[in-house]
């Protein structure tokens, strides 16, 4: 399995034609306590760049954007009566939907792991 960063904070996890949806630990740290999390429904075609989701903490409300095209086969339902979950495990169980990727060849846009800590270096 390989994951992928945007800019924006949002990772996947791709695992043949299917990728993983989360915000990264970074992000999380930013917002502070999630309080709301809204996962897009299945069967939803998502482009890239375009909101997917919405998380809201304490401090703000913001959209998450898939980071790549595809149609979504779940959402992470645990999120709806505990969105903390993502507070306390960004990088793992507080994924947000899964898809069906359309278009593996924009994963050549995203950063891998090490360039994404390293843009972080910078913020």
């Amino acid at each position: 399995m390989s994951r992928y960063f945007t800019e924006d904070h949002e990772w996947v996890d791709v695992d043949g034609d299917i990728g993983t949806v989360g915000i990264s630990d970074y992000a999380q740290g930013q917002l502070g306590d999630i309080v709301f999390v809204e996962v897009p429904d299945e069967g939803k075609t998502v482009t890239k760049g375009d909101e997917a989701a919405v998380v809201e903490s304490v401090k703000a409300a913001s959209d998450v954007y898939s980071p790549v095209s595809g149609t979504v086969i779940e959402g992470n339902a645990e999120l709806a009566d505990n969105p903390a979950l993502v507070n306390e495990d960004a990088d793992g169980e507080g994924w947000f939907f899964k898809l069906t990727l359309s278009d593996p060849s924009e994963l050549e846009d995203l950063m891998d792991e090490a360039k994404y800590e390293a843009f972080v270096a910078k913020l």
